[in-house]
Parts: C-alpha cells; sequence; structure tokens
C-alpha cells in the first residue's frame, strides 16, 4: 500500500490543540482594574517565581491515570512532556484488532533496545477501564513482553475518558475504538497518525521519521 495510507495530516484534535496553542500564546492581556493591580503589586517574589503551565499542559491536562505497576502517571506531566511517544488505544479482552497492534508494539520495543523509557516511550491506554484494572494490564503486558518505557494505562474511567477524549480516541463502544497510532515529539511539536495494523518496517520508518524531527 502507498505510504500515503499509513500517514496523515494531523487529526482534527491536533489542529484543535494548534490552534488552543496558538489563542494561549497569543491572546491580549485583560486590562487590570484598580483591584487587581493592587493583587499584583502584592504578590510576594515567591509567587512570581512559581512557573506557569505552558499551553500544551493547559490542553493535555495532568488528569492522572494508572499503569500495569499501580503507579499513578499524570497524563502531560508524565507521559507527555519533553518525550516522543507513540499511542494507542486498545482493551485486553480484544481478539481482533488489539493483539495486532500490540504486536507491533512489542516490534517497535524490539527496534529501540535501550532507546525505550529514554528516546521514546510506548502508551497504550484502554478503553474499557471498568474491566482492565492494573492485574489485567499486568498480564497483557507480560504476554507482550512489555519492558520499562512501554505504559499500559487504566484509571478512574471519568479520567481515562477525558485522556482519551483530548487525544482523540474517546469511544462510546469499546469495540469502536480506532486502529490508529499518534506518534508525537512533544519537544518540536510534530505529531503524526498511522494505522496501527500497518506492517511492523513501515510503523519504524514513521516513528523513527518523528525522534529525528528537529522541530
Amino acid at each position: 500500500m502507498n505510504r500515503r495510507f499509513y500517514l496523515c495530516a494531523l487529526e482534527k484534535v491536533f489542529f484543535t490543540v494548534l490552534a488552543l496553542l496558538l489563542f494561549a500564546d497569543g491572546r491580549a492581556a485583560e486590562a487590570p482594574s484598580s483591584t487587581g493591580a493592587n493583587r499584583q503589586q502584592s504578590q510576594t517574589a515567591e509567587e512570581k517565581s512559581l512557573p506557569s503551565e505552558s499551553p500544551a499542559q493547559k490542553y493535555f491536562t495532568d488528569v492522572v491515570l494508572i499503569n500495569q505497576d499501580g503507579k499513578q502517571m499524570r497524563l502531560y506531566s508524565d507521559l507527555l512532556k519533553g518525550k516522543v511517544v507513540v499511542i494507542n488505544a486498545f482493551f485486553t479482552t480484544c481478539q481482533g484488532s488489539c493483539p495486532v497492534m500490540a504486536g507491533n508494539f512489542a516490534a517497535i520495543q524490539d527496534w529501540l533496545g535501550d532507546r525505550l523509557g529514554k528516546d521514546v516511550y510506548l502508551i497504550s491506554i484502554s478503553v474499557d477501564p471498568l474491566t482492565d484494572t492494573p492485574a489485567k494490564l499486568k498480564e497483557y503486558a507480560e504476554r507482550f513482553k512489555a519492558k520499562p518505557g512501554w505504559y499500559l494505562l487504566t484509571g478512574e474511567k471519568e479520567n481515562v475518558d477525558k485522556a482519551l477524549h483530548k487525544l482523540g480516541q474517546q469511544v462510546e463502544d469499546r469495540e469502536q475504538h480506532l486502529n490508529v497510532f499518534i506518534i508525537g515529539n512533544e519537544p518540536t511539536g510534530l505529531w503524526k497518525k498511522a494505522l496501527g495494523l500497518a506492517k511492523p518496517e513501515d510503523l519504524i520508518r514513521i516513528v523513527e521519521s518523528v525522534i529525528k524531527d528537529q522541530g
């Protein structure tokens, strides 16, 4: 198949992200009232020194998920910030496309070698968090020999739905999950989409191009 079948322009969600980021960066500050000015003047040096949220953090948020080891992880700060990531949506009892996508993640993992968990992170988010407990995810991770740097994630349904929504992966019915990989370089802002059922070598080429992006 033509490579264009596997790689396309940013999804609608990423156009939304871009619009939000541009709006956040370019928005003019409102003129402060006299009350507001007094409050600004009363800020302590410590308050002024606190780091502000980046536009990306404001969009993705730090909604909390739970990985296969039972550890809490924040969507932006722990999973996306400063990282190259490959993301997909799945559920452990899926008998169709999910094992194929997991097999492709395993192939990417093998190709990455020691770079997994350093240069690139693999992120699989369950669309069935009520069934997919951390213990279930642990079994699934062992089935595909997941190594450190490949996070399988679940959590409170509300949190998982929010994270999936931000990534353009939320579905009402778990069987309708998308068979796509979202491949992103958060520091440079490059995001690509690939068919998760593609041949491993085609997916690896796309991942490599995202890793090499210089912004």
